[in-house]
């Protein structure tokens, strides 16, 4: 050996070894990755691209171009191809046409897509993996499943199994078929996120969502997510970004929900939904400390609508609903798709806990297009202008509602106390703000200054109080402490 080189010796001996012993790692993790050339080459003939069409360029205003950009959008969920529940623009052959994905699920023509890539359209074109497309009639389709079913005149056709995504479970390999950006029969694949996931659109809180890491775009939408036995576990509907392109979160609706959604489409042209007419909330630490409660979970009651099935079946605010019809109640987000999935006038069970007792309430549910929205509460400027008492309780001043100003927010008698104005950080920090109205401490209903300062007379510095409060539509309980007093 070159003298020169020798003292490279050791350095050159030890990278051999290292290299050595790397490769049997590198052959078994080769070895153990999935290929999903079988897969694909299975299901891809049942995978298509559509275009749905909107005559004379002029496309519903939530889905022409975004004029302001996405440059201070914030992390939100965006169907893709929006922002909140605003669907973006899918990639267009022209000004009137926008393009997404679908999946074939029946040999005669039959075939799903997203409500959202055909939602307005004038006519809507499939075109299949050899080269044939099809003018397809929309056979119903449903916002709040974000599903629509198609219909083509072939047969023969090749069409997709479907799975059991109750089965799924976070890990699990999953592959995506579809259009993104136009580029058809495009497929990216990844692994099951999570599970039962909410979207932020208050729109679809019935879906029980899949979360993916798998690479979804636009053009994606309506696609099928499979299985690695090449079976339709959902549908790719929505991802979570800041640019409006993948960022490594991704969603699907799962397959049995678009059935059901399918199934009630076919029979009768519409979906139709149980509701139990109550609006509730998650359980928060804060929460849970001041309800007593040694863990967070369930739905918390937060208001029930009058003349509702949990209204007639003696549900109450305040109640912590722990079990729909057997299944547990985790969180919030658990109970709408349970109460969802059954048709209205449906039997059903509630479990709940209230005042430390579990309960078990048998409820019928109405039905979700006949429960009237919440009204609003007294537009701001007539917010305390003819209050008659105060009080300076809990860090806030509060005022007595007058006649006038509970009929607008249909309260009863001696129902709520308006906040007058916010004097210290600890109601600060809970949110609460001047025009809020609070009906309730703790489990104390409140009609009036003076019964607010009593029901918060028996609080001592340290605890948290938990109090109903209404804003607008919306009424929650919110969590204020630990309180300070003098």
């Amino acid at each position: 050996m070159n003298p020169s080189l020798a003292r490279f010796a050791p350095i050159a001996a030890a990278l051999a070894i290292a290299l050595a012993s790397t490769a049997p790692l590198a052959q078994a993790a080769e070895v153990n990755l999935p290929d999903f050339t079988a897969l694909v080459e299975q299901d891809g003939p049942a995978v298509v691209s559509i275009e749905a069409i909107h005559d004379g360029g002029k496309r519903k205003a939530a889905t022409t171009q975004d004029d302001g950009g996405d440059d201070d959008m914030p992390d939100i969920i965006k169907r893709f191809f929006g922002q909140q529940g605003v669907p973006m623009p899918m990639p267009r052959a022209d000004e009137g046409t926008a393009i997404g994905s679908g999946f074939i699920i029946s040999a005669d023509g039959k075939i799903l897509t997203n409500h959202h890539v055909v939602d307005g359209a004038d006519r809507v074109i499939v075109h299949l993996a050899d080269r044939r497309e099809f003018t397809a009639k929309v056979i119903g389709s449903d916002a709040m499943s974000d599903v629509a079913l198609l219909k083509v005149q072939a047969s023969g056709l090749p069409y997709l199994k479907l799975a059991n995504a109750r089965s799924l479970k976070p890990g699990q390999w999953v592959v995506a078929i579809g259009s993104p950006f136009g580029l058809d029969h495009s497929v990216t694949a990844g692994i099951v996120s999570g599970v039962g996931r909410s979207s932020l659109d208050p729109g679809q809180q019935y879906v029980p969502f899949i979360q993916t890491d798998v690479p979804i775009n636009k053009g994606n939408s309506g696609g099928p997510l499979l299985n690695t036995k090449g079976e339709v576990v959902g549908i790719n509907s929505q991802i979570f970004s800041m640019s409006g392109g993948y960022m490594g979160v991704s969603f699907a609706i799962p397959i049995e929900t678009a059935m059901n959604a399918v199934t009630q489409i076919e029979a009768t042209g519409k979906v139709r939904r149980g509701v139990l007419g109550v609006r509730i909330q998650q359980v928060t630490t804060d929460l849970a400390h001041a309800m007593g409660l040694a863990r967070t979970g369930g739905a918390l009651v937060a208001q029930v609508e009058p003349g509702t099935a949990a209204a007639r079946a003696g549900i109450k605010a305040g109640d912590l609903i722990t079990a729909f019809n057997g299944t547990t109640v985790d969180s919030s987000a658990d109970l709408p798709p349970l109460v969802g999935a059954l048709a209205p006038g449906s039997r059903a069970k509630v479990e709940v806990l209230r005042d430390g007792r579990k309960l078990e309430i048998a409820v019928v549910l109405d039905d979700l297009a006949n429960v009237a929205a919440t009204p609003r509460s007294v537009p701001a400027g007539e917010r305390g202008a003819r209050a008659v008492a105060s009080a300076e309780t809990l860090g806030m001043a509060v005022r007595d509602l007058d006649p006038a100003q509970r009929k607008a927010l249909k309260l009863d008698a001696g129902q709520g106390v308006l906040v007058a104005r916010v004097v210290d950080d600890v109601a600060r920090r809970a949110g609460l703000q001047a025009g809020d109205v609070i009906l309730r401490v703790g489990t104390n209903e409140v009609g009036s200054a003076s019964a607010f300062a009593a029901a918060t007379a028996r609080f001592k510095a340290g605890d948290t109080v938990m109090l109903l409060v209404r804003r607008d539509d919306q009424t929650r309980f919110v969590a204020l402490g630990p309180i300070e007093k003098g």
